[in-house]
């Protein structure tokens, strides 16, 4: 009972978490301003490193972790840099 529970509950996440990325992508497309496009990207690569967590603990596999860990740097640094840019409108000083 508790295998075919946590087997509904992971693919109910991953199709909320497709849902979700949707949603970012609707506002890094339709976003008024630079900043709402900025957040949207920050929220998409949350869900997509939540999306890859999925998968690893569906197929047990522990290359889906190591993707979500280069994601989650990856992310941060752009959006450091991101900010950065729209603050100051250069990164590199």
């Amino acid at each position: 009972m508790s295998a075919a529970l946590l087997t509904w509950s992971i693919f109910l996440a991953q199709i909320l978490l497709v849902l979700a990325m949707g949603c970012a992508v609707y506002r890094l497309l339709r976003g008024p301003r630079a900043q709402d496009r900025v957040l949207g990207l920050d929220t998409l690569y949350v869900n997509a490193i939540m999306l890859l967590l999925t998968f690893g603990m569906r197929t047990g596999s522990t290359l889906y972790f190591e993707a979500a860990l280069i994601i989650a740097l990856l992310g941060f640094v752009a959006t450091a840099a991101l900010a950065k840019f729209l603050m100051r409108g250069e990164v590199i000083e």
